[in-house]
């Protein structure tokens, strides 16, 4: 018998990868291959931030066992470092159970700490404490500003709007270790051997029109009164989950800060901004499959 293998389902938001990965797993498990799924969207790994993140209901699941769904709360980080060992983790043990695991979302960091050998560099909580300190008081600017003094590279490949991201080069620069700059590594190198990169694509405008309208659904299905919900819990605790683009303008538009359609809006570009960047991150890596959605589970495995 082969050794099971991964699969990466990946692409942009809005463009079935999660159907993708259900098809894919039903037709593994008709074949006597026990495959099970297991997550790479950031913000899916909360519990509550369902609506916002089109997250897939237990009962539309087919059965078929998920994985690092809802295993944090929303006043917790979920740092890209806590997560590659726990997806890892659970990869190999549907392996051993014999089955292909399939990564599914589109966090691109995420997903390239599980599929590639990456290492991330030393935490060091002081450090982090004093810069985001700084970042209050100062601005993110001043700590952009000195992270292109100290690393261009890392600067021009960060996102300059993510205040978590600047603080964390940055800790590491104090550590005298040199950055990731939150990109893959200059020779990506498989971590699984046996694993296939498959990435679904839409046409823009099509993927513009749906992400727009899956907004207003999101606020029609109740987006603000999860957020609310989501209040009580401490979702503003946390630095990861307060932030997450529909999120954080649903908690305006509670604060009376933004009106609903002005909530609705913001959500909207920004989402359409998220998922050019998820498409440009995505194009590079090298052994990456680009299959037009909706793709069938069947034509992959014939292949």
């Amino acid at each position: 018998m082969s050794e099971p293998r991964l699969w990466a389902i990946v692409g942009a938001t809005g463009t079935g990868k999660s159907d993708l990965a259900l098809d894919l797993a039903q037709a593994l498990r008709a074949r006597g291959n026990p495959a099970e799924i297991v997550n790479a969207d950031a913000m899916q790994l909360y519990r509550g931030m369902d609506i916002g993140t089109a997250k897939l209901p237990v009962s539309e699941r087919r059965g078929i066992p998920h994985h690092l769904f809802d295993v944090r709360d929303v006043d917790q980080d979920a740092a890209v470092a806590w997560y590659q060992p726990a997806a890892r983790e659970a990869i190999g043990a549907i392996h051993r159970r014999g089955g292909d695991a399939i990564l599914v979302g589109g966090s691109g960091l995420y997903v390239s700490s599980v599929v590639y050998d990456f290492h991330f560099p030393p935490r060091d909580p002081e450090i982090r404490a004093r810069l985001e300190a700084e970042w209050k008081s100062r601005g993110l600017t001043v700590l952009l500003d000195r992270l292109r003094a100290q690393d261009p590279a890392a600067a021009a490949k960060v996102d300059p709007r993510n205040s978590r991201r600047v603080i964390r080069a940055l800790e590491v620069l104090e550590q005298g270790s040199s950055t990731h700059g939150a990109a893959l590594p200059e020779k990506p190198v498989l971590w699984h051997p046996r694993t296939r990169l498959v990435g679904l694509r839409v046409e823009r405008s099509e993927l513009v029109a749906r992400l727009d309208d899956r907004v207003e659904r999101m606020w029609g299905a109740g987006m603000v009164a999860e957020v609310a919900d989501l209040r009580q819990r401490g979702i503003e605790k946390g630095t990861t989950a307060s932030r997450a683009i529909g999120y954080a303008q649903a908690l305006g538009q509670l604060d009376g800060i933004l009106t609903a359609a002005e909530a609705i809006a913001e959500t909207q570009a920004l989402t359409r901004r998220y998922a050019r960047r998820q498409v440009s991150w995505f194009k590079r890596y090298p052994d990456l499959e680009w299959w037009d959605a909706p793709a069938e589970a069947e034509a992959l495995l014939a292949e």
